[in-house]
Parts: C-alpha cells; sequence; structure tokens
C-alpha cells in the first residue's frame, strides 16, 4: 500500500526516484512509524500521510539543491535531509539536532538503510563549528527566519546560502531579516496530496 501510494505521489510530482529509492524511502517511513510509537519523534501518526506530509514535503526541495555538501539545522527525525540524502546519493548531508533521541533515529536509518552520504550531529546549532562550511543551509518548521539566519550564519561557505521550507510566507517575517541579509528568491512548491501552502525561502549573506 504504501509502496503503490509513493509511486503515484512521485509520479504526480515530476521528481526521479528511482525503485531502490522509493523502497528506502517507504522503509524510512515504517521505522519512523515504528520509533514514533515509543519515542514520539513526530505529531504525524499515520504512514500513509508520512509520505505526503514528511516525505514528498521533503523531496520536493531537491531540483533546488545547488552545491555538493548540505546541513539541514533542527532536523528533527531526518527532515528534510533523509529523504533528500535518499534521493540525492552523489551530494552530503550534516543532520543536526539538539535531541539525543531523533539523532538515535537517524543514527539507526543510516545504518538500516546504508547510507553513506548522511552524518548525524547531536549538537545545538549555535555550538557547532564545522571544518568545512557548506554549499547550502537548510532547515524546515525552524524558528523565524530571523533566528535561523542569526543561528546559523556561521555555516554556510563563502558562496553559500540559506534555504527555508515555509508554509505560507510571511511577509512581516521577510522583512524582519538581519540586514547582513538578502532575500534571493522565493519558490512556491508543489506537494502532490497536501492541501496546504508551501514555500522555499532562498537567502544569501551580503557584505
Amino acid at each position: 500500500m504504501l509502496a503503490k501510494r509513493l509511486s503515484t505521489l512521485i509520479n504526480q510530482s515530476g521528481l526521479t526516484v528511482s525503485a531502490e529509492q522509493q523502497a528506502q524511502l517507504v522503509e524510512l517511513v515504517q521505522m519512523l512509524d515504528k520509533w514514533n510509537k515509543a519515542y514520539n519523534l513526530t505529531s504525524v501518526r499515520d504512514p500513509m500521510d508520512m509520505l505526503e506530509k514528511h516525505i514528498l514535503d521533503s523531496i520536493v526541495v531537491g531540483p533546488h539543491l545547488q552545491g555538493r555538501r548540505f546541513i539541514d539545522v533542527g532536523t528533527g527525525p531526518g527532515l528534510p535531509g533523509l529523504p533528500l540524502a535518499i534521493c540525492n546519493p552523489d551530494k552530503e548531508f550534516v543532520l543536526l539536532d539538539s535531541l539525543g533521541k531523533r539523532i538515535r533515529f537517524i543514527r539507526q536509518v543510516i545504518h538500516s538503510l546504508g547510507l553513506t552520504n548522511v552524518t548525524a550531529v547531536e549538537s545545538r546549532v549555535e555550538a557547532y563549528q564545522p571544518e568545512q562550511k557548506f554549499d547550502a543551509v537548510l532547515s524546515r518548521a525552524f524558528a523565524s527566519l530571523q533566528d535561523m539566519l542569526t543561528w546559523c550564519a556561521h555555516l554556510p561557505a563563502e558562496q553559500g546560502h540559506f534555504l527555508a521550507l515555509k508554509g505560507q510566507l510571511d511577509e512581516e517575517e521577510l522583512k524582519a531579516i538581519p540586514a547582513q541579509f538578502q532575500v534571493q528568491n522565493t519558490v512556491v512548491l508543489k506537494v502532490p496530496g497536501l492541501d496546504a501552502q508551501r514555500h522555499l525561502v532562498q537567502v544569501k549573506k551580503v557584505d
């Protein structure tokens, strides 16, 4: 059931996801469902709903990823990082969260699915000092845009940028971003099966 539904949603999205990747995405949902009963990792309880609200909602960002190294801050149970890593094996992802149970779940998924392009890090974002900076800093369901930019300002490489996944766009929130940042682009994301607004906000640091 899950596999068939996922295949339908992916066809509607126009994305290219291999059969092997789709199988991994289904396994991710099954693991999330199982762990969720014990550890309460997400408020979405139904695996069918997870396909739309977590998997598709994450992978629609794929076409907008420029570069090779990405960090997903406040990743929760690995969203959007895990689905994006599964669908983009040529890119590297660091998944960062301060809650141990979430990081333990992500490490279990990495192990079970044999993912070689994901690193899970348990840390507060402002305390994390990577040796190598990132082409883009991703966040979904993170604090306000202003907080994200302030706390994560040290993470992008010189030409790197920020990608914030948002529901409805709040003009006041966009206006309130600190002066050293600039909104480059806002993209309307179409998520099959999801009856809600989704946007991607691309922000760059300016001198």
